[in-house]
């Protein structure tokens, strides 16, 4: 929870960028944060938004390692070029982002990296927004090893049609069924993407297949109401977001 810490408690993490091997071997840029000490730690996986490997997920990072885990953060654009965050993005947009496979086949490896090394205390998470949280509700239904999923506001998890595409082909709400970590769903009802209708399907089908969830949806809050940097910003709605995901992480992922 926020200022949980003890005042006479030891806080240090260790942050940086460095490689892992990703999928299909290849190694890729990562922002690892993990605490100082021997541990054991439980970790998570954070898979970066639509506009890059940004700043705020940095501090993303950094954050949830000062509350006890060790994080990774794939750069899922590494492949493709390197530059500012911003200009990296437009370059993946233009090419009509990233393909599925290569975003799940990156978790899964980044999920590997996390269990082997010395402080881990064999759990691990996975957690994103925006597109982000679709990555994570795609890697968590194709990947087993998960014990916890964290979907923030993650559109077209819900896809049809014209949504679909050759790098897309499948939406992430098709593998419900083979969803085997428990879920958290945070949604603004101001969205359009996802919208609250399609909040609701997905709802639906997890209670369809029988699997633990806990949806979570924020009146006056729109798509991003965590993003401090952006007009988009809800201080009231995304504190009480931060206290959300700080618990299910805790309940999952630290017993």
């Amino acid at each position: 929870m926020w200022n949980s810490f003890r005042t006479d408690g030891h806080l240090g993490i260790a942050a940086g960028i460095t490689t892992y091997a990703g999928g299909g071997g290849d190694l890729v840029h990562a922002y690892v944060a993990r605490p100082e000490g021997d541990g054991p730690f439980p970790g998570v996986v954070l898979v970066h938004h639509l506009p890059g490997w940004d700043e705020f997920y940095q501090e993303f990072a950094r954050r949830l390692a000062n509350h006890g885990y060790t994080v990774v953060c794939p750069d899922l654009y590494c492949r493709l070029g390197h530059g500012t965050p911003d200009d990296v993005a437009a370059a993946v947009r233009a090419q009509g982002g990233v393909a599925d496979d290569g975003v799940v086949a990156d978790c899964q490896a980044a999920l590997r990296w996390l269990k082997s090394v010395p402080t881990s205390n064999g759990k691990a998470g996975i957690i994103g927004t925006c597109s982000g949280g679709r990555h994570a509700v795609l890697a968590a239904g194709r990947v087993p090893g998960f014990d916890a999923v964290v979907d923030l506001w993650g559109g077209r998890v819900v896809a049809s049609g014209n949504q679909l595409t050759p790098k897309q082909p499948v939406a992430p709400i098709e593998y419900t069924k083979d969803l085997s970590a428990p879920l958290l769903g945070l949604f603004g009802n101001e969205d359009q993407s996802p919208s609250p209708a399609e909040v609701d399907q997905h709802e639906e089908a997890l209670k369809r297949h029988g699997k633990t969830y806990e949806f979570h949806r924020y009146d006056g809050a729109g798509h991003g109401f965590f993003y401090y940097d952006r007009p988009a910003y809800r201080q009231q709605q995304a504190m009480d977001g931060w206290s959300k995901v700080f618990a299910f992480f805790d309940e999952h992922l630290k017993h």
